[in-house]
């Protein structure tokens, strides 16, 4: 299952500010002659080595997207392939960032790398579970089996899948709680993809007061009344409301319907309205007893 991406990619305010700068910085050196090895050279110079890499990857960051958009027009986006390509992006800008530091600093970046190599080993060696979650963030951020959306179970949790960072996948569970599932976790474990084979299923959970006088049967009767509207539902005739859950002053239920398109928006607008009806209904209900 993946989610639908309206928003095109857009020119930012930093990166116009950044070729602002870009341009200032060459006129300033093209009409003053700053000398070679000046502590006001070396800024530039940093400046500069941040800057023209930069560009250069949001250029090309909009390209792919761009590209990657136009070839799904007729589909819907992967969230997580945009995803990724922001996240690798902003990767290289902070690397490109260093860099120029040490260019302006008047460092050279080789030979600083290379006198701490030995420091670097070690480095990875204390963060290497944080350097494998980062490359099987990648892994996910742009495979085909997964996708921002999902609905997936990793181990004992079980939600759907919100943000996919360097470190974790976000997942929201069924009582709205989000659930950081290490990265490493989900390569190293069975992880199902709910929405994969189930993508047609729109399970609506609601819970009413004890002390509704509806019955199941008048639930069911009124979940009947909304689907009347949704052509696309199958199995009007055949609703099962369950009850999941009884509390000290609530009662839990759940029903599960089938829609023969897998759209997330159509079952988000199901749900909600489902929802409101229900709610609207027990009020009612309520002001009559």
């Amino acid at each position: 299952m993946v989610i639908e991406q309206e928003s095109k990619p857009r020119i930012s305010v930093v990166f116009i500010a950044k070729i602002v700068i870009f341009i200032l910085l060459g006129a300033l050196v093209y009409y003053r002659d700053i000398p070679k090895g000046s502590l006001l050279y070396q800024i530039l110079v940093g400046i500069n080595s941040f800057l023209v890499p930069s560009l250069i990857v949001s250029v090309v960051r909009v390209v792919i997207i761009s590209v990657y958009r136009a070839r799904h027009i007729r589909g819907s986006v992967r969230g997580n392939f945009v995803l990724g390509i922001n996240r690798l992006t902003a990767m290289l800008n902070v690397i490109f960032l260093i860099v120029g530091f040490m260019l302006a600093m008047g460092v050279n970046p080789l030979d600083f790398l290379m006198s701490l190599t030995f420091v670097a080993m070690a480095i990875a060696v204390l963060f290497r579970d944080y350097i494998t979650n980062m490359l099987s963030g990648l892994f996910v951020m742009f495979s085909e089996q997964l996708s921002v959306g999902d609905r997936v179970r990793v181990g004992e949790h079980e939600g759907r899948i919100v943000d996919v960072t360097f470190a974790h996948i976000e997942i929201q569970n069924e009582e709205d709680d989000i659930v950081m599932v290490p990265n490493n976790l989900v390569f190293n474990n069975p992880i199902v993809n709910l929405s994969a084979h189930r993508s047609h299923l729109v399970a609506v959970k609601f819970e009413l007061p004890l002390q509704s006088s509806l019955t199941v049967q008048q639930l069911e009767d009124e979940v009947r009344k909304v689907l009347n509207n949704h052509p696309h539902i199958g199995g009007k005739d055949e609703i099962n409301l369950e009850v999941v859950e009884i509390g000290k002053d609530y009662v839990r239920y759940r029903v599960e319907l089938y829609a023969t398109r897998s759209s997330n928006r159509q079952h988000q607008e199901l749900e909600n309205e489902l929802l409101r009806h229900i709610l609207l209904v027990e009020k009612e209900q309520f002001k009559s007893s």
